[in-house]
């Protein structure tokens, strides 16, 4: 079996590289694919880092109208920021989570709240890699660094 692209490049959050985004620790784009896409990271906690940044800024961001607040607060509008329906189940990617976290898609959540940031993290790394390859440390300093 063959070991996932955002695990192989401590991206668990398949985060497209921009060279405009000069994340902590981001080594450039992915190597040794067909189409480079991703952002390759040099530590999976600088990747959980950025994952968790993203998810952060997304709050001041303009969200669904008739859903949630003002602003992106909510597993769905997370969801559709994150992995636009062009390229994905959004309704049942959102879903998953939602279950994970114990909440309805249309909830309003505070990503700033470290519990909930860190279920919206697993959760979004378990859906783009099929799994959870990280110990709880490496997640839990990830998480940290996000909210430093």
């Amino acid at each position: 079996m063959t070991t996932p692209r955002g695990v192989r490049n401590n991206n668990p959050g398949n985060i497209d590289f921009n060279p405009r985004n000069s994340w902590q620790g981001q080594l450039g784009v992915e190597v040794g694919v067909a189409k480079p896409r991703f952002a390759r990271f040099d530590s999976p906690e600088n990747g959980i880092r950025a994952l968790g940044k993203l998810l952060i800024n997304y709050r001041g961001k303009d969200g669904m109208p008739g859903v949630g607040g003002k602003g992106i607060d909510t597993v769905l509008e997370t969801i559709n920021r994150w992995a636009p329906s062009n390229e994905n189940d959004t309704q049942a990617y959102a879903g998953a989570v939602a279950k994970r976290l114990g909440v309805r898609t249309t909830d309003p959540i505070n990503i700033k709240d470290p519990a909930t940031l860190r279920g919206m993290v697993v959760s979004i790394i378990i859906h783009e890699n099929g799994g959870n390859p990280y110990k709880a440390e490496v997640i839990d300093e990830g998480i940290r660094r996000a909210l430093a």
